[in-house]
């Protein structure tokens, strides 16, 4: 009944139903350890028996997170409020790959990379010291669940797939209300979030914010998917009524959920994708929202699935809420301003069920160029898809984070840099080559300001950022007459209805051309010296393709 094996070497040993009467079996192990003398002796929490509740159902968590869950309520919607302590966001300085034979070629490391190693000592002791934690508690819940190779909100399996599961291709230990010990080598805080490839195994410790499991799932996605020549995504994606797929990739504030929720499209999922052979699937069974500044008005699908359903948990994370009426004040932002909901997409109306599409006719990427210089929508070459792809580009503005007074360029590989596992070039490469197979076409849409940067000039307006992506869908962008602009080298449509054709053009926007020009090479030369970072990785035998991309960036 402990979670450890005889030495730990494996996962966890599953003990369904009531501990009475397995007592006897707990001694059996006990006695096997002293008879063998491991050369890892056991502690006294890996003989006391734990209590494993296997995959409990929704109602079930409920009463177990309000029974002995501190700090867990449900609130008027029924949806279940709880708080992830101390840290109420991912801690990325904290996470930590083992480095091997085989990680050390395969993976992307040093500058720019989010992948920071550790040993195959270290990551032991840190299991060990989770699985130390776990064991001392009376109860432990353990889940399976599904990614897409086939999250906090990944595919929960049918009870038929459960009976025929066989052994999981991996194991999260999550020991997320414990510290992990500072002074073990690689570690530089008390939280550790720490991923083995080989082992196939993951150790949370310090952390229990949910999105960790999520994003660290979605990393794994990240290095298994293209093994298997399949391109995983960070983006959203929905169908039309025809059946043409749109994917979304954008960094926060880009408006990636407002523009991949459309009430004319179905949703295939808002945030994780891969893209194979046979079209594109959601690796999630559900959304990870930010619920901050929430109305029916505003996001009225969201609001909605905020409620306690059959066959599906409902949990928002770090909300305040009233103490009597429990009623949620989604504006409260004294805990975080990242407060989250999850629910399943099976509660969004216009959800694609199951969760897959074909291959994508239109890549979107979203930029919120608060300097004002980048056009509202270009469409782009395969090389300029992978130039933008791996750039990753949006612009912070004053209020976003502490210390920003002025527009600040913020680059994200692949648009979600914290996440991927092997150089972003190899990403790209696969996106070229699935677009050309396949005929999707690349737009890089600017959904920031326009006549001048941000405090002298607009944000574009919803509206007509709306009108050039139902263009984009319909495929009457493609027929439009087109104008290359200098400096970034990018095509823009001469006129799109429902679009006041002057700001298509930026510079016809702006009263001062002299600054326009002056910060349009800032621009430029920010986006030049973001990409020496990659400069120096070669695709392919020949150095044909990296030369095509570099040449599709800015030239001035």
């Amino acid at each position: 009944a402990s979670l450890a094996s005889l030495t730990r070497g494996t996962g966890p040993k599953v003990v369904r139903g009531d501990p009475a009467g397995k007592v006897q079996s707990v001694s059996h192990v006990a006695h096997h350890h002293h008879i063998e003398a491991p050369t890892i002796s056991v502690s006294d929490s890996s003989l006391k028996f734990t209590h494993v509740l296997y995959n409990l159902s929704p109602a079930e968590l409920y009463e177990q997170a309000i029974k002995y869950e501190k700090g867990s309520f449900i609130t008027s919607t029924g949806a279940l409020a709880t708080l992830s302590g101390a840290k109420t966001g991912r801690s990325p300085r904290d996470k930590r790959v083992v480095i091997d034979d085989t990680t050390q070629d395969e993976l992307w490391w040093g500058k720019g990379s989010p992948n920071i190693e550790m040993d195959e000592h270290a990551f032991m002791v840190n299991r060990e010291r989770a699985v130390d934690y776990l064991n001392s508690l009376d109860k432990v819940k353990l889940s399976v669940q599904l990614d897409n190779w086939v999250g906090d909100r990944c595919i929960r399996p049918t009870p038929e797939e459960l009976e025929n599961f066989g052994t999981p291709d991996f194991t999260i230990y999550n020991a997320g209300q414990f510290p992990c010990n500072r002074y073990t080598h690689y570690m530089t805080s008390s939280t550790s979030i720490d991923l083995n490839l080989a082992r196939r195994e993951m150790v949370i410790l310090g952390t229990q914010y949910a999105g960790e499991m999520k994003k660290g799932l979605f990393s794994v996605m990240h290095y298994l998917m293209p093994m298997r020549q399949i391109l995983s995504l960070h983006s959203g994606c929905n169908m039309g009524k025809d059946g043409d797929v749109a994917l979304f990739f954008g960094l926060s504030g880009t408006g990636k959920t407002t523009l991949s929720t459309d009430h004319n499209r179905y949703l295939i999922g808002d945030d994780e994708h891969c893209w194979s052979d046979n079209g594109v699937s959601n690796i999630e069974g559900g959304c990870y929202a930010k619920c901050i500044d929430l109305s029916r008005e505003k996001e009225p699908d969201i609001w909605n699935a905020i409620k306690f359903g059959t066959g599906e948990i409902l949990l928002l994370e770090n909300v305040v809420f009233d103490e009597h009426t429990r009623e949620v004040d989604y504006g409260d932002k004294s805990v975080t301003e990242n407060t989250r909901a999850a629910y399943p997409i099976e509660y969004i109306p216009n959800a694609k069920i199951p969760c897959v599409g074909p291959h994508p006719k239109n890549v979107i990427l979203l930029a919120c160029d608060a300097f004002g210089v980048l056009p509202p929508v270009s469409k782009l070459s395969l090389a300029q898809t992978m130039y933008h792809f791996i750039s990753g580009y949006t612009a912070l503005v004053a209020g976003t984070e502490d210390g920003i007074k002025e527009p600040t360029a913020t680059f994200s590989a692949c648009f979600g840099a914290a996440f991927i596992m092997l150089h972003p070039t190899k990403y790209a490469a696969m996106l070229a080559e699935k677009m050309q197979k396949h005929g999707a076409t690349g737009w890089l849409v600017n959904t920031g300001w326009s006549g001048g940067s941000y405090g002298s000039g607009n944000r574009i307006k919803l509206p007509y950022t709306r009108k050039i992506i139902d263009a984009i869908h319909s495929g009457s962008l493609l027929n439009a007459t087109y104008h290359k602009t200098e400096v970034f080298g990018l095509d823009i449509p001469t006129e799109i209805e429902g679009v006041p054709s002057e700001i298509l053009r930026p510079e016809n926007t702006w009263a001062d051309k002299k600054a326009y020009k002056e910060t349009l090479l800032k621009l430029a030369g920010l986006f030049k010296k973001n990409f020496e970072t990659f400069t120096n990785y070669k695709i392919g035998k020949d150095n044909k393709l990296t030369e095509e991309i570099l040449a599709a960036g800015p030239n001035f």
